[in-house]
């Protein structure tokens, strides 16, 4: 199925307040780590994107319960493969993040990864590469274990 211009971003987490991990993913081809992360195919809906790849790259069941984050961003479309058959308008795809609690299930490292960590939020935020997925884990962390509501850091 063909690829639209359109992205997900996937927090696999477990625990909950201030002793929960997120799994992050050392990708095989660009050699750095990051969430879950895919296209989502035409005709396709964003949720079922982002279960699709959870699935596929993590063994996640489809139906895991996701979070839909606020956290969004936009890639530039050079990085995708699929922009040569895109409408020549689309410059920027946009990326939605979502979470999900594996709880104790055995996570499954697909093909596109050489390994996954789960690590506590302040050790993910050093080995993320992307912005995007530091905004989304910053965003995760404040639902699960709420800071103080003051200006300050937020990739600590």
């Amino acid at each position: 199925m063909p690829r639209a211009p359109a992205q997900v971003l996937v927090l696999p987490y477990r625990g909950a307040y201030s002793t929960f991990e997120v799994a992050v993913f050392r990708r095989r081809d660009y050699d750095l780590w990051q969430f879950v992360s895919g296209g989502v195919e035409e005709g396709e809906l964003v949720a079922d994107a982002a279960r699709r790849e959870a699935w596929e790259e993590a063994g996640i069941e489809r139906t895991a319960a996701l979070v839909r984050l606020d956290s969004t961003t936009t890639i530039p479309a050079c990085w995708f493969h699929a922009w040569s058959a895109w409408p020549t308008e689309v410059l920027v795809v946009p990326e939605h993040a979502f979470a999900v609690d594996v709880g104790d299930r055995v996570l499954r490292l697909s093909d596109e990864h050489s390994e996954f960590a789960w690590l506590q939020p302040v050790a993910a935020m050093q080995r993320l590469r992307f912005d995007s997925n530091k905004n989304a884990l910053w965003e995760l962390q404040e639902r699960l274990a709420p800071g103080p509501r003051i200006k300050r850091p937020a990739y600590r």
